[in-house]
């Protein structure tokens, strides 16, 4: 499964472009966002993502979960969310 992973400052058209394309050739993705800021771009992008897919007949479910990662050797919380068709 394909991660994207989206920061605070990810321009969230461009996150749905990587999204779309990785739906597009893959049946499931995921993105990973660490803080409020983060999530808040993810969820832009899912948006945005739908709109770009759905002329291809696609419909998108999104299942969202936490993940604990490690950044800079420090223990995170994460939230995934994984993105898959209808």
């Amino acid at each position: 499964m394909e991660v994207l992973k989206v920061s605070a400052h990810s321009q969230p058209k461009s996150v749905a472009g990587a999204l779309a394309a990785v739906l597009r050739d893959r049946a499931t993705a995921e993105i990973q966002a660490v803080g409020a800021g983060a999530v808040n771009q993810a969820v832009k992008a899912i948006a945005i993502t739908r709109g770009f897919v759905a002329p291809n007949g696609i419909d998108l479910v999104v299942v969202p979960a936490f993940s604990e990662i490690q950044i800079d050797g420090e223990d995170r919380t994460a939230i995934k969310f994984i993105v898959e068709p209808r």
